[in-house]
């Protein structure tokens, strides 16, 4: 292999740290690994030059040495062209690929999964606050053998394939990677007596029965955390959380938006031109709405503090009435003679329908504008 300055196969510069040098090391060797590049015949030869580079530059006595002298100072230090040696660098070489190959120690139990539940609410529900009973299927820690797996009156055994280590570190040509042990699979732990009810599972699948609070103000979206019950870790590791997922139905009568609502009140033609008083629903009860005379349909009407209470505080919104002029159907022929009689009434007199009126005026300035 040529003698390329071990800083520039790395990457870094001869001031950098040794921790920024591990750093690039690990880069670099995820880079060029050949499991990772089968079809580039140079990878392998870019790999074991990281490697190289890495044992001198990796070791302060090495690197002070071909500071000071270059390659000349470690050539006897290094693979070169032939065999690689590995004394004195196994450990950072292992402490570097398990983090590539998912090396590292068995660090204990596990924790258990996450839960999440979806909980449909009526918008009602969702404003005032209900406290909930949900059924919620999980795995929890077997009771019989408390978690381990392990028949009553017995204990798991320490792996002897791994040592406990729940990995175990093979040789693959010039390099070694850390592999999940085969006869524990990374437990660490053999169980030679497995408990009878959970087959050495240590959990059991279970259906649990919670109550949830629901907090007034809540919105599709939002999320409630149950801490601690999820599902039940491996080997008797902590329980997961759940969480409860809220979506609000739609509502027949209301529309939410953040803390309003709206909603649509249909009236007639003569509460229109004449005014008068509704009753409104509200989330509390019925309320008046006074309709002025001459109102239009669409106009919107607004009722302080009938909206929601934010789950996440502020004020109270408001309620957005939005009236609608509703045409009459089904008319007699003494209706239909009526209305005929009263259209008659206003012909030719824009006062009663200033918008009309407007809106011919606009129409005629348009076709006088395009024909002129």
């Amino acid at each position: 292999m040529a003698n390329r300055d071990y800083y520039e196969v790395l990457g870094v510069d001869s001031s950098a740290s040794d921790q920024e040098i591990k750093k690039a090391f690990r880069r670099v060797a995820m880079k060029h690994h050949p499991d990772r590049n089968p079809d580039d015949d140079s990878a392998g030869e870019k790999f074991k030059e990281a490697q190289e580079a890495y044992e001198i530059l990796g070791d302060s006595d090495k690197k002070a040495t071909y500071d000071r002298l270059g390659h000349a100072g470690v050539d006897g230090n290094a693979g070169g062209g032939g065999g690689f040696d590995t004394s004195g660098f196994g450990d950072a070489f292992g402490d570097v690929f398990g983090d590539i190959f998912g090396g590292g120690r068995r660090s204990g139990p596990a924790r258990g999964a996450d839960l999440r539940y979806d909980l449909q609410l009526d918008l009602e529900d969702a404003v005032k606050g209900k406290t909930i009973k949900i059924d919620v299927p999980s795995s929890v820690h077997c009771r019989t053998c408390d978690g381990s797996g392990a028949r009553p009156g017995s204990s798991p055994t320490t792996c002897n394939t791994c040592g406990g280590a729940g990995q175990v570190r093979m040789s693959q040509g010039f390099f070694q990677v850390q592999q999940t042990c085969p006869q524990c699979r990374g437990q660490g732990q053999m169980i030679s007596d497995p408990c009878r009810d959970c087959h050495g599972r240590g959990t059991r699948e279970e259906n649990k029965k919670l109550s949830v609070k629901i907090p007034a103000g809540v919105d599709t979206g939002d999320r409630i955390r149950l801490g601690g019950k999820g599902e039940a870790g491996p080997n008797g590791g902590p329980v997961g959380d759940l969480y409860v997922q809220v979506h609000v139905r739609d509502h027949s009568i209301f529309v939410r938006d953040g803390s309003h609502l709206h909603c649509e009140v249909p009236i007639s033609f003569s509460q229109a031109a004449l005014g008068g008083e509704l009753e409104v629903p509200t989330l509390t009860g019925k309320v008046k709405l006074k309709i002025p005379s001459e109102t239009q349909t669409g106009k919107v009407f607004r009722l302080r503090g009938k909206g929601v209470a934010p789950v996440r505080g502020g004020g109270t919104g408001d309620l957005l009435c939005r009236v609608v002029l509703e045409t009459p159907i089904n008319l007699s022929d003494d209706q239909r003679e009526l209305l005929q009689n009263f259209d008659k009434s206003l012909m030719g007199k824009g006062k009663h329908s200033p918008k009309t009126s407007n809106w011919f005026d606009g129409v005629k300035n348009f076709f006088d504008n395009l024909t002129g």
